[in-house]
């Protein structure tokens, strides 16, 4: 029977989201950019090339920029944020409306408004590093520089740790939720990992993803990617897959170790999850232990990672360690976690990529911050007895969040397999 969570209709979903906003935008923002030191930030974008996060600070019921949308955060003296929106349609309850358009240009006013506040750092986000922190079109910089003249463009910096720092924090009432997300995609694949989908000897791994895709949809979340299913067997292993992709086989059978890679968004949060099933040979009633011993290796890795994620640390750092500690225990180690929010591969640091496991630079160098949540994504590869000692790679990903200082799970992790058949 197919798995239905409460899934709140989009017209309840907006004041959640909404509520959310207004808090982040009166505790984050503040804190931001005393910590960063600006005294302004601005943020311009126009209909349909939104900046990534200008979509993340407007309404629920905003799908869009409409036409050019100018937000601008000023501190005052007692550490206290001004949130001005210099828009035709403005975002009331959210940022005040300082422009009217019959009376002034919409440049004009913005530089006026900087003229009289004189700030001595303003942010935008132009950023080398972070796609995130680099959402200023060229054309905008430019009538920007054109209104403000070049006393004001001397003080301008690039914004992408506000940027970063604004789109990977959580507030509580968000970390109170996340965990039924990440329980909703753990219940999504027990139920794709199962005889009410799979049928060994008929059904393909084509059919899974397109029946996750569909069930997702269905449900009312929204998948950020295609998910994908993959298959691992005795004489037919990842290598093999890898190196003729075109001509893998793709009908499942039994014996057959499966893998899945999914995510979705809810709320304006996202999720990523991967899992592992083994499909029952008859007379069979569980995995090979080499398929459990390998498991085991993963979940040792898990902890590996989550013990070396600490306040403070970058990205490069946590790898390093996790890898270094992973290898004296014989733990054949990779490590491309990342972070996880409004995005999913989110704004926060690198920790590792597939192809760069010795380190990332200038992504990897952002350090973690508390509060902050986390696809904990790895692998290890092992060799199977009962497969004439074939390699076997364990592929995991779970939802996390560093709060307190601590990492944990949002809704725990897979420690046996899925069993089918």
């Amino acid at each position: 029977m197919q798995f239905q969570p409460n899934i709140l209709p989009l017209r309840e979903q907006a004041p959640i989201m909404d509520g959310w906003l207004k808090t982040r935008l009166e505790t984050i923002i503040p804190e931001l950019m005393e910590r960063e030191n600006f005294d302004m930030w601005i943020i311009a974008c126009r209909e349909y090339n939104e900046d990534p996060v200008v979509m993340t600070m407007i309404p629920a019921t905003s799908m869009s920029a409409r036409r050019r949308t100018i937000l601008v955060f000023a501190k005052n003296d007692d550490g206290t944020v001004d949130r001005l929106t210099l828009s035709r349609y403005g975002y009331a309850g959210f940022f005040e409306a300082v422009w009217n358009p019959d009376e002034e240009d919409q440049h004009e006013c913005l530089a006026r408004i900087i003229k009289e506040r004189d700030p001595e750092t303003i942010g935008i986000n132009t950023s080398t590093t972070f796609a995130f922190g680099n959402g200023l079109a060229h054309m905008e910089y430019n009538l920007i520089a054109d209104a403000v003249g070049e006393s004001y463009v001397s003080r301008f910096k690039s914004a992408e740790r506000l940027c970063v720092g604004w789109l990977e924090r959580r507030i509580p009432d968000e970390l109170y939720a996340y965990p039924r997300l990440t329980e909703i995609g753990h219940r999504i694949i027990a139920q794709a990992f199962s005889t009410d989908v799979i049928h060994p000897g008929i059904t393909t791994t084509d059919d899974v993803v397109w029946w996750m895709r569909q069930t997702m949809h269905d449900m009312g979340l929204e998948a950020w990617f295609q998910p994908t299913i993959d298959i691992q067997a005795q004489g037919f292993s990842f290598q093999a897959i890898n190196a003729d992709l075109a001509n893998a086989r793709n009908v499942i059978l039994p014996g057959d170790l499966l893998h899945c890679d999914m995510g979705f968004y809810y709320l304006g949060l996202a999720t990523d999850q991967q899992q592992h099933a083994y499909v029952l040979k008859p007379g069979e009633t569980d995995a090979p232990q080499g398929l459990k011993d390998a498991l085991v290796d993963g979940n040792r890795l898990q902890d590996i990672h989550m013990e070396e994620m600490k306040v403070g640390r970058t990205g490069n750092e946590v790898l390093k360690s996790a890898l270094d500690r992973a290898k004296t225990e014989n733990i054949r180690p990779q490590i491309y976690s990342h972070p996880l929010g409004y995005h999913g591969h989110a704004a926060g640091p690198t920790i590792g990529l597939w192809d760069k496991q010795g380190g990332v630079p200038n992504n990897g160098d952002y350090e973690l911050f508390d509060d902050t949540a986390y696809s904990v994504e790895l692998n290890i590869v092992k060799g199977v007895p009962e497969w004439d000692g074939q390699d076997v790679r364990i592929m995991l990903e779970e939802d996390a969040v560093l709060t307190g200082g601590q990492m944990q799970w949002l809704d725990g992790r897979q420690e046996s397999f899925y069993l089918i058949g």
